[in-house]
């Protein structure tokens, strides 16, 4: 009866003109393509699955501005931070094998591994890898792999024990990346294979993800990728034309657990109908147990809610945290899973109405954020029979006004002061080799009648020293997709330089160039 009931209910919604929630917007295909060509954004690709079918996997533009080559729905994009959720998948296929628990204590599978703090170190577990309380400060770390590396995965996990905590052990919430870079160098400990293999077998392979990669090599083995691209040559990053990145800058590979998932709409319906089915295979078995998935939903850390203004304040949720490799939050009184993703010149977002049965993926070869958030929302509102709201004009517009205020922050920062720096030393003075515990060695050289800075464990991330006024100066690095930074020398009692400090000098610099963290003192005999 029940059966019967529900079937003839069905079929008077359908003849009384009920929208068919499982099929996308009407004129949505049309309706990207016109949003995506007023962005800017050279292509954009969506998946949509809903009751276990994909809907939609689509892909509009070009992988790369100057060629003609479409993007469809098997062109791998960089998904960012979204890949995070992978490597927790990965974790959860070892926790069902036995080989390890999410409240095992770190040290217990990876004797090596240290943090700054000894009680951290001997209580930290890999839950805690997961969920952004650690003590670390927002970003800690980023440095090491941002924009590039000539460190291993192991090597950058050892140098955790030199970044001191922002806070208290699980006291409050702040991300980073770090971590997951540990936890993808526990998968190497605990299986013998790299988290790039693992990943590859275990995740995508046993998940049907057949276009995806996991690593570099593979990635740049195919031609049907898309190209990073950004807007890097106004004031402020995201000002003036895009332009294409060097994609090989995405992100450090020691990172890649972070999140170093390149996919395509194809593969993340795939992604989102194991992640709707609770770790099923559409093809039958499961990826990961039952159990696990409603573990890495769970809500474990607090996160604290950004009030959104004017016409955005409606999306602002009443609750957030972070779970394991996903924000869990509401919208609207519904449960939202979701996460952003975001690497240089690329940016994602995979999000799932859970109760609803229904998900999506968004990947962009650019950084238009708007186009991301925009159609995010309007996703979440069709699948939930909310009326049609405009988002992507409402998201575009306070993304133009922080830019504006950014660029006047700089115009103001500029503005009349290099007429007036005097340092206070002689150029030669400030010459020498600094180094930080966490980071390393920073290189400052007297040369073509001026300074010079390196960092010497990121590669051609080098550039002038303009005196800015006193004994700081502003960087002009050579590689302009790269962020600036305000670098200080402060001197001693004797006039000496005593140590180093920096500053990002955009406000709008991305988290990541934590300049801030590194504390710089000379090294002696490398004067």
């Amino acid at each position: 009866m029940h059966r019967a009931f529900s079937a003839s209910i069905a079929a008077l919604l359908c003849v009384s003109g009920a929208p068919a929630l499982a099929d996308p917007p009407d004129g949505f295909v049309q309706r990207v393509e016109e949003l995506r060509e007023e962005s800017g954004a050279p292509a954009i690709a969506i998946a949509i699955v809903e009751h276990g079918k994909t809907t939609l996997a689509k892909g509009w533009g070009v992988r790369k501005l100057g060629e003609s080559a479409p993007v469809d729905e098997h062109t791998i994009f960089p998904t960012g931070s979204t890949g995070k959720a992978f490597t927790t998948a990965a974790l959860a296929t070892l926790v069902d094998q036995g080989k390890l628990g999410w409240d095992d204590k770190v040290i217990d599978h990876m004797p090596w591994f240290r943090m700054y703090d000894p009680w951290v170190t001997n209580e930290l577990t890999v839950r805690d890898l997961l969920v952004h309380r650690s003590g670390l400060g927002l970003g800690a770390g980023d440095l090491l792999y941002v924009p590039r590396t000539s460190l291993t995965r192991r090597e950058t996990v050892e140098r955790l024990r030199y970044i001191k905590p922002a806070t208290s052990f699980r006291y409050s919430y702040a991300y980073d990346n770090i971590l997951y870079i540990a936890a993808g160098q526990l998968i190497e400990e605990v299986t013998g294979k790299t988290w790039e293999q693992y990943v590859k077998e275990e995740v995508l392979e046993r998940g049907g993800m057949t276009d995806s990669t996991s690593d570099y090599d593979s990635r740049y083995a195919t031609d049907n990728r898309a190209f990073p691209h950004a807007r890097v040559s106004g004031a402020v990053r995201g000002d003036g034309p895009n332009s294409v990145l060097d994609e090989h800058d995405e992100l450090g590979r020691n990172a890649m657990p972070a999140g170093g998932l390149a996919m395509s709409a194809s593969d993340l319906a795939k992604w989102l109908q194991i992640q709707l089915g609770h770790g099923a295979l559409p093809g039958g078995g499961q990826l990961f147990s039952e159990e696990q998935a409603r573990e890495m939903w769970q809500p474990v850390t607090i996160q604290p809610i950004t009030q959104w203004p004017g016409d955005l304040a409606t999306v602002t949720p009443s609750h957030s945290a972070y779970a394991l490799g996903w924000d869990v939050e509401d919208y609207r009184g519904h449960k939202l899973i979701w996460h952003n993703g975001a690497v240089f010149g690329a940016i994602a977002v995979v999000a799932m109405l859970p109760d609803e049965d229904v998900g999506f993926a968004i990947v962009i070869n650019s950084e238009e954020s708007a186009l991301r958030r925009g159609l995010m929302y309007e996703l979440l509102d069709h699948y939930l029979g909310l009326p049609f709201n405009d988002w992507t004009p409402k998201w575009d517009a306070l993304i133009k006004q922080m830019q504006a205020g950014g660029k006047e922050a700089m115009a103001q920062m500029t503005s009349g002061k290099t007429a007036k720096a005097r340092p206070s030393l002689p150029l030669a003075s400030y010459a020498g080799t600094y180094r930080d515990p966490w980071y390393g060695d920073v290189v400052v050289s007297q040369r073509e009648g001026g300074l010079w800075i390196d960092f010497a464990s990121t590669p051609r991330m080098e550039g002038r020293l303009v005196p800015y006024q006193y004994d700081t100066f502003r960087t002009e690095l050579t590689d302009k997709a790269l962020e600036p930074a305000l670098v200080t020398f402060q001197l001693d009692a004797d006039g000496k330089v005593e140590r180093i400090k920096m500053v990002a000098a955009s406000p709008l610099a991305d988290f990541s160039y934590d300049y801030q963290d590194l504390d710089l003192r000379p090294v002696k005999d490398a004067q």
